[in-house]
């Protein structure tokens, strides 16, 4: 009896050394607890919406009359639930775009729905929006534009103040606010008015306000852009960037938005926005153009499945609805996410690591299948090499391997690769990546094995790693987007020509890029005309080709009436590469349309 006493006594005493080993210290600058708990919704729901949305252009004029927006059936409660049944966790509003007009009656604003014709006056749709996400219990997020092309105050020291006036009304009246969406634009053009916005005292603002609020913008504080618009984080994507105290800069390279910066000095993880349709703003010649189930499967394993958060922009109509088409493609995408990641196949499997953390218990391997957020696998400090394997009960079949970093201790990982188990007990590589961070699915070839090893090859500090599993997508295939040229291709610092082949009244063109800008797009442009293609006239003075370089879609540009002639042409002004860094101007670009609007 004594001896069983001894041993129980032996036994209790080594499991309190076990869970007496310290946790890793946090390695390098870290998320707070509200990035972290941003990073977990994964997925939220962008909304755009305003007088954009009934006059058909991306950037509005600030011109427009405010009783032109007069939605005909507005119902936020509609997207909300058209947002949770798509399985989102948010909401973000464009409260204010760049033309100014404020989705709320803004007291320093006359140019809001108080003074449009929806409600004669006295709707409010950040109010209804937020109560439709308290209801459905939803993250309620606001986007409010810096630029302002109707305010006379902009480009005044004035202006500022007028600003932060906004910030606090629309943050201060409506509940809680999960995000602050800034895009830092900034206008109005060589010629117009240019403001230097008080970043610290924004952001200082919205602390104020909402100090859970994770604010966005190129530079942080709380999260960053993905550097496109086209919905692809980097195959490597640090959560980290290099930026100064007041987040005022340096500027920020493409490269470096996309894949962030090892070893940055602020946390900022990366958001991947992008539009379900070529525009953010809704427009009826688009609802044959939703992307398809396939490309929205691309961009959530090219976001969510690169460390970075889909937020997703799903306008609404000139009803105040989510169109029926939007809707039905977000629901066919929540059943693909369903189904391929209904089935976790590391079920019952054993883990076993080269090391564990002081060999506590705490810290086991096995807790890489814990599906508590908190449960994490750790090494050693000094050990920044090691390897896991994940031994399955029997043989199973499998084509994604999703990872997740513990990041509340901050981001290690830098290069890993994936073995599998061959029949005659030999491993064979499936698989090289680098970072991972909050979540990382890797495509590999389909694989039926027996055990699968993980191999971190290179890690800033010893790795924490929260989660492991195997899924197998039978719904997604690799594609390539069309490139179907349909006009003359020549380069966009060249003047494009278009005969008609006699004189005909024209109202407009259409000037489209190539397939994601490939080549570089014309930013600033004017139009002349002619009979005989040897006399020009000028019809327009330089205009700009909206957001085209985020966003290189086509561009339909309309006039003020018909204008008969032969000859059209689009001489450019300013051309942009958008397959830089950092957009520097470029003289070799392509374009694959320029057509009349007959």
């Amino acid at each position: 009896m004594k001896r069983i006493f001894y041993t129980a006594v032996l036994s209790i005493f080594v499991l309190a050394m076990s869970s007496c080993v310290d946790a890793p210290a946090p390695f390098g600058v870290v998320p707070t607890k509200d990035q972290v708990e941003w990073q977990k919704n994964e997925y939220t729901m962008f909304v755009h919406f305003g007088p954009n949305t009934f006059t058909g252009v991306e950037w509005g004029s600030g011109q427009e009359k405010a009783e032109i927006f007069n939605p005909t059936a507005l119902d936020c409660g509609q997207w909300a639930s058209v947002a949770k049944a798509a399985g989102m966790k948010g909401i973000i509003l464009t409260a204010k775009h760049h033309d100014g007009f404020c989705l709320w009656p803004n007291p320093v604003s006359s140019h809001t729905v108080a003074q449009s014709a929806w409600k004669d006056g006295k709707g409010d749709v950040l109010k209804e929006l937020s109560e439709a996400c308290r209801e459905y219990d939803l993250g309620f997020g606001i986007y409010i534009s810096p630029w302002d092309r109707n305010d006379p105050h902009y480009g005044t020291d004035e202006y500022n103040d007028v600003f932060v006036q906004t910030l606090e009304h629309a943050l201060g009246s409506y509940g809680h606010v999960f995000e602050q969406w800034f895009d830092r634009a900034c206008g109005e053009g060589p010629n117009g008015r240019k403001q230097v916005y008080d970043w610290p005292l924004f952001n200082s603002t919205v602390h104020k306000m909402q100090p859970d609020a994770v604010i966005f913008s190129d530079y942080g504080p709380g999260c960053r852009w993905v550097g496109n618009e086209s919905g692809k984080a980097g195959r490597t994507c640090w959560s980290t960037i290099n930026v100064n105290e007041d987040f005022t800069g340096p500027k920020q390279s493409r490269k470096d938005l996309n894949e962030g910066i090892k070893g940055g000095n602020t946390w900022a993880a990366a958001e991947t926005d992008v539009s379900i349709r070529p525009g953010w703003f809704w427009k009826e010649s688009e609802n044959s153009k939703v992307k398809s189930l396939q490309h929205l499967l691309k961009i959530y394993y090219e976001s969510v499945g690169r460390n970075s958060l889909l937020l997703l922009n799903v306008p609404a109509d000139t009803r105040g609805l989510i169109h029926e088409v939007d809707s039905l493609r977000l629901m066919e995408l929540r059943a693909a996410l369903d189904e391929i990641f209904a089935k976790d196949l590391t079920e019952g499997a054993k883990v076993e690591a080269d090391n564990v953390r002081g060999d506590s218990r705490r810290f086991k391997a096995q807790n890489l299948l814990d599906k508590d957020y908190d449960k994490y696998w750790a090494a050693d400090d000094d050990v920044t090499k090691t390897s896991f394997v994940v031994k399955l009960p029997e043989a199973r079949t499998f084509n994604r391997v999703q990872l997740q970093e513990y990041i509340p201790l901050g981001q290690r990982v830098s290069a890993f690769s994936i073995d599998a188990l061959d029949e005659d007990g030999s491993w064979h590589p499936i698989a090289r990546e680098t970072t991972i961070g909050y979540k990382r699915i890797v495509h590999v070839p389909a694989t039926t094995t027996t055990a699968v090893r993980v191999n971190i090859e290179e890690s800033e500090a010893c790795p924490v790693l929260n989660g492991f599993a195997l899924f197998m997508d039978n719904i997604y295939e690799s594609f390539e987007m069309s490139n179907v040229p349909s006009g003359e291709v020549k380069p966009a610092s060249e003047s494009l020509i278009t005969d008609m082949g006699e004189v005909t009244p024209i109202r407009g063109f259409v000037y489209a890029p190539k397939v994601n800008g490939e080549g570089g797009v014309i930013v600033d442009y004017q139009v002349e005309v002619s009979d005989d293609g040897k006399s020009w006239t000028p019809i327009s003075s330089v205009l700009t080709f909206d957001n085209i370089v985020n966003n290189p879609i086509s561009q339909e540009k309309i006039f003020s009436s018909y204008i008969e002639t032969r000859f059209l042409k689009l001489i450019p002004h300013r051309v942009m590469d958008t397959t830089s860094n950092a957009a520097e101007e470029s003289e070799t670009y392509g374009v694959s349309v320029f057509g009349c609007v007959q």
